[in-house]
């Protein structure tokens, strides 16, 4: 169970990465880095702890939301992280 929510934790950071390169060319570096701090931030979430690792996979689908409609990216890009952090 645990190798399973790691899996899926790294799934949703590479999503995030791709969608990163969506951004316009200026912001890229700031947004990597960004998701990069935020998920090394988190990296001591108990992963047998469903309900906190689900808060933050939606937290991070809510917050890439945010960010592609600040620079006006469809939403249907995030489509693939949505799956992700709702599964």
């Amino acid at each position: 169970m645990v190798y399973r929510e790691m899996q899926k934790a790294l799934r949703a950071y590479g999503e995030v990465l791709r969608l990163v390169r969506r951004l316009p060319q200026d912001t890229r570096p700031y947004y990597a880095k960004y998701a990069r701090e935020n998920f090394v931030n988190y990296r001591e979430v108990d992963p047998e702890d469903a309900t906190a690792l689900n808060e933050l996979l939606n937290r991070t689908y809510i917050h890439s939301l945010w960010v592609l409609n600040k620079y006006a990216v469809d939403e249907s890009a995030a489509s693939k992280l949505k799956e992700i952090c709702s599964a």
